[in-house]
């Protein structure tokens, strides 16, 4: 009970800072024990612009991957996907997540694909 309140406490805190508009939208982040999701969106308009998981990647067999790899791909698809639609600069939400592991992997390579945040 008490690591749920913190995330939660966590998550309200990093909300609370962070808005997102058409200049810059905001990077989203959610992960469950298997996969993990990241989005692009404008809360201005409240659209998600462009989304992105690793979903297809771990269900596809041939590739036996770690999450970790997972997620630094799923961090460069949503680089490549932003930078098709002109969205070069983001407000980084990792939703209440620790900024470690899968988080920040997904993070470094959406960095290295060519987002500001």
């Amino acid at each position: 009970m008490k690591k749920i309140k913190a995330k939660i406490a966590r998550k309200l805190r990093v909300r609370r800072k962070l808005k997102g508009n058409n200049q810059k939208p905001r990077l989203t982040v959610f992960k469950s024990n298997l996969y993990i999701y990241a989005q692009i969106i404008d809360d201005a308009n409240a659209k998600t612009l462009v989304a992105v998981s690793d979903v297809k990647m771990a269900k596809n067999k041939e590739l036996k991957i770690s999450k970790m790899d997972r997620a630094v791909k799923v961090g460069q698809s949503i680089a490549g996907e932003a930078l098709k639609n002109k969205i070069k600069a983001v407000v980084f939400d990792r939703g209440g997540y620790k900024y470690h592991g899968r988080v920040k992997a997904l993070a470094e390579s959406a960095r290295k694909g060519g987002l500001v945040f």
